[in-house]
């Protein structure tokens, strides 16, 4: 019941947000939550550490990009190609890196996703190389509603979210995610009972990829651009950073990290400003330029004071308070 109540709170903050805030940047925060929640479904739940989420996120945006402008696909097919192609990357990848373990399997996705950026730098005429994929038209969603206005782009992008959030936590309660759970805890005896856990292995990277490419697909709709630098590894740096600032293994553990970490990307230099107009410190003018910094410090501070991230280590807290 206190979940339910936590997430009508949230969702009644989101409908809430764009009157106060500005839609896009609020659009942008809600496709790298869901990208973090996406991760989160891998790593979280089933135990598996890829370096290479960065590949279906921004070749998803190209791949959508390219229907939206170039093709002229509507604009649900446009976003339908680029989870299509994301979850086909995932097939491969998941295809070739499932078969190893541990440290193995996440510099296989690594090296599988550097071989997909090089890809895109080279590919110029589909994905523009370092100048980009520019002036993607937002159209309009099921022919009828007009994306041009910024606020009802974002209610467009928070059903989308809200609907993929949904299937996240009907996936992770269903007998399909307890195996996953289960094999994430002890694989030997998952194995032992009979599952075949490399089947359900790459079933879970797929999903994970496929909603990832989601999150990308989205992103390029709302911006109107993709860059190189959704497929660079740093982008599966940072979402993984997201997952742990929020709590990992927890369901809103990674929205909360997304929102963290991209506010911190976005607005550090607004809020420095403001601190040194009101404490009449100079240097607040210049905090900025060191956003690696303060997202690395609160990293630290994550790690020393928060092992299982913000919100894991609240439902701990809570769980302590439980009588026995």
């Amino acid at each position: 019941m206190n979940k339910k109540i936590g997430y009508l709170i949230a969702f009644a903050i989101a409908v809430a947000a764009p009157f106060v805030g500005y839609p896009v940047f609020l659009s942008k925060l809600l496709c790298f939550a869901l990208f973090a929640c996406a991760f989160n479904l891998l790593i979280g739940f089933t135990g598996l550490l890829s370096f290479g989420h960065a590949a279906f996120f921004g070749m998803a945006g190209y791949v959508a990009g390219n229907a939206l402008k170039n093709w002229g696909w509507p604009t649900e097919l446009g976003l339908l190609a680029g989870v299509v192609a994301a979850a086909l990357i995932g097939l491969v990848m998941g295809g070739l890196a499932i078969r190893r373990q541990g440290i193995y399997f996440s510099m296989i996705t690594l090296a599988l996703a550097q071989m997909v950026y090089f890809g895109a730098l080279r590919a110029g005429e589909f994905t523009g190389g370092e100048d980009g994929l520019q002036g993607v038209p937002r159209g309009k969603f099921l022919g009828l509603i007009d994306l041009a206005d910024d606020t009802t782009l974002y209610f467009v992008v928070l059903g989308i979210c809200v609907l993929a959030f949904m299937l996240i936590v009907r996936t992770v309660h269903s007998p399909f995610g307890q195996v996953l759970k289960a094999i994430k805890e002890n694989e030997p005896r998952a194995i032992s009972l009979g599952y075949d856990v490399d089947k359900y292995k790459l079933l879970a990277f797929v999903l994970s990829a496929a909603l990832a490419g989601l999150a990308g697909a989205s992103k390029t709709l709302i911006l109107g651009f993709e860059t190189l630098t959704d497929v660079h590894w740093t982008m599966s740096g940072l979402v993984i950073l997201m997952t742990l600032v929020g709590g990992m293994g927890t369901l809103a553990g990674p929205m909360l990290g997304a929102i963290i970490i991209i506010a911190l990307e976005n607005k550090l230099g607004d809020w420095g400003t403001l601190l040194a107009r009101v404490s009449g410190i100079e240097w607040f003018n210049t905090i900025g330029e060191a956003v690696n910094m303060v997202v690395g410090l609160i990293f630290i501070i994550c790690v020393l004071l928060f092992r299982r991230g913000i919100i894991g280590e609240f439902i701990a807290l809570a769980g302590k308070k439980k009588p026995v």
